[in-house]
């Protein structure tokens, strides 16, 4: 069993199928070239001495194609944490937060008070709760805030997306940290709909996956993860295309197709996934889904 890692040698010997089928579905980071690249700007972002204008970053990709797993998995490197000293205080490096469903100003103010477990309180005006914000991200060591599904700003009217971008650039102002904005393609529009936003980002994507290299070889890592006696090959070219053209190069559904396969190879008893097991697994790609739900009218 050459092809998996050691702890995964250990569960396929000695694990029941109940405990294979657990590890199969639990959360996995499996790194990939552009993921790194992206951690490490995350991380430099994090360092950055404090300027007049802050560098900020914006992160696009496509639904289901990585990037709240991105963001997870930076944040859990920087989890709060207690410093210890004559008075134990708690530092949060990094606040990670969903913008809310359109841009409403209040709503974004009550969501981050939420995560940093502050009161909310209905009455309090918009102002009085920003100046709360600052002040405690101040005294937690803020270092770089995240916001997650950016483009729900289009949600709202042009005057109500205008107020909700200026917040961000009075709290970049204001805070002189980093921010992190990220969202599917439309998240672009978001901020280059505001000259002054659109010089402080720099844009990053996470592209679909081609057959190259770095697909094969994270098809590879992923297979070390699998709790499956028999290698599967999964980076051999009619493997790795198959699943590649299944997947319309999304990670999401990539990690989906996998997950189904092995589960099914290890019900089945064949202990490896082959092409009659990708063929045989209950999965619609993407683009299948959109053309049901277009035949359907919805």
């Amino acid at each position: 069993m050459k092809h998996l890692t050691t702890k995964t040698k250990e569960l396929v010997l000695n694990g029941s199928l109940e405990e294979k089928l657990f590890h199969l579905r639990k959360q996995k980071w499996i790194p990939y070239p552009n993921a790194d690249k992206i951690l490490a700007k995350l991380e430099d972002l994090k360092n950055y001495p404090t300027v007049d204008r802050m560098p900020n970053l914006l992160i696009v990709g496509e639904t289901n194609n990585g990037k709240t797993a991105l963001i997870n998995r930076f944040y859990k490197k920087n989890n709060p944490y207690i410093r210890e000293g004559e008075y134990d205080v708690v530092i949060a490096p990094v606040l990670v937060v969903q913008a809310p469903a359109e841009p409403d100003e209040k709503s974004f103010y009550n969501k981050i008070l939420q995560i940093l477990n502050a009161p909310i309180i209905k009455s309090e005006s918009p102002d009085i709760k920003q100046r709360r914000i600052i002040s405690l991200f101040k005294k937690l060591e803020v270092k770089l805030i995240i916001i997650d599904e950016i483009h729900h700003v289009l949600a709202g009217s042009p005057l109500k997306q205008r107020i909700f971008l200026n917040v961000l650039k009075y709290l970049s102002n204001e805070l002189k940290i980093p921010i992190i904005c990220v969202g599917i393609r439309d998240a672009f529009n978001v901020i280059q709909s505001d000259a002054q936003l659109a010089n402080r980002f720099e844009t990053v994507i996470m592209e679909r996956w081609k057959m190259d290299k770095a697909y094969l070889q994270f098809l590879v890592n992923y297979e070390a993860l699998l709790p499956l006696e028999n290698p599967s090959y999964l980076a051999e070219n009619s493997m790795a295309s198959k699943i590649l053209a299944m997947s319309d190069g999304l990670i999401g559904e990539i990690n989906t197709i996998l997950i189904k396969s092995a589960e099914l190879a290890l019900k089945s008893g064949l202990h490896k996934i082959d092409h009659k097991i990708l063929d045989n697994i209950e999965y619609v790609s993407p683009e299948d889904r959109k053309k049901i739900l277009r035949r359907a009218n919805l």
